[in-house]
């Protein structure tokens, strides 16, 4: 906490004490906020407010911090000011979006209730997407993780490296969908030299909360119909024709497909969909963001289908009753 008085004493010109909380006052606290956090009290322009500063500031999320921070100015009936050594810009950005007072020592001070927001020093930040979702490559983990809750292959189990290895991802690819991931709360990293995932929740919370933060997306990108396909492709039923593996709806007419973006555009490339269009054929070829056999792999279906959740994003704005209540079927079937 030195660094923090030299900061503040230059920054504001105002010299204060800082000395740790008693001990009567962290029994009024949970063992996990005292095994989580070093709490100081701080006099700052006359106001007595609370600095905590984690032990281990990797092994938080800004919304398990946020949490905290609540419980403890209600249980000691003080504001609060988080201290961190450093501060990535996109957690920087989600501390100010939720007004959490921080302080960085040499680098930023934010204290809302103060009116006070200095900063400096720091390198560009990774700009949020536009439309606020995850992109396709964390999407694909997240389902992943979710859906094949009872496999040996478990995704926190493994490094960056192996993850991409496994689901043939660049590894630069695993770590661009592991920063949008963690920017939106859902995991935290671990390790020095070799980095491993950690999710925040449990699978149905995560599914829960990327629903009701709009994270999620259709993975289709188009649909393309046609009346003849390549020689003896293997791809994977999606959409009316998939529903039959999760639900007690009947298969369609229609034969549904899903290919990844980049099968469907070698197939372009060498012309093997013959007449295709985007209104009637055979068959309905539909493009995926994402390879739709890397999270069905291990499921052990008896029809090879899409993996559900994914199917359910496809169909979850179609407004036929059949298809509204097969997707309730996945949703309480795989959702628990």
């Amino acid at each position: 906490m030195i660094e923090v008085n030299k900061y503040i004493s230059e920054i504001l010109g105002e010299n204060i004490s800082i000395y740790p909380i008693s001990k009567k006052e962290l029994g009024n606290l949970p063992m996990y906020i005292t095994q989580s956090y070093k709490l100081y009290n701080i006099n700052l322009f006359n106001k007595e407010v609370v600095a905590v500063e984690p032990y281990n500031e990797d092994e938080l999320s800004i919304l398990q911090i946020d949490k905290h921070l609540h419980l403890i100015s209600n249980n000691l009936n003080a504001n609060v000011i988080l201290i961190l050594e450093n501060v990535l810009s996109y957690n920087r950005k989600r501390l100010i979006e939720k007004k959490i007072s921080f302080i960085v020592p040499g680098k930023q001070m934010y204290l809302p209730e103060l009116l006070i927001d200095l900063r400096e020093n720091f390198s560009q930040s990774r700009n949020k997407p536009q439309d606020g979702k995850l992109m396709p490559s964390a999407q694909m983990l997240l389902l992943y993780h979710i859906v094949n809750r009872y496999n040996s292959w478990q995704l926190e189990n493994y490094s960056f490296k192996e993850i991409a290895k496994k689901l043939n991802y660049t590894a630069m690819a695993i770590t661009n969908a592991v920063e949008d991931l963690k920017y939106h709360d859902l995991i935290n990293v671990k390790g020095e030299k070799e980095k491993f995932i950690k999710f925040n929740f449990e699978r149905n919370e995560l599914w829960n909360i990327a629903v009701e933060n709009n994270l999620l997306s259709s993975p289709v990108i188009k649909t393309v119909y046609t009346d003849s396909l390549p020689n003896k492709p293997f791809m994977l039923g999606s959409n009316t024709s998939a529903l039959p593996e999760y639900s007690d709806m009947n298969p369609s007419r229609q034969k549904y497909f899903a290919i990844d973006k980049n099968t469907f555009y070698d197939w372009q490339k060498k012309g093997n969909l013959v007449n295709s269009n985007d209104r009637e054929g055979t068959y309905a070829i539909e493009v995926w963001k994402y390879n739709p056999e890397i999270i069905v792999e291990e499921m052990g279906n008896e029809l090879p289908v899409v993996d559900p959740l994914s199917l359910y994003l496809s169909l979850k704005d179609n407004r036929d009753e059949r298809i509204e209540m097969a997707l309730e079927q996945i949703i309480e079937k795989f959702i628990w």
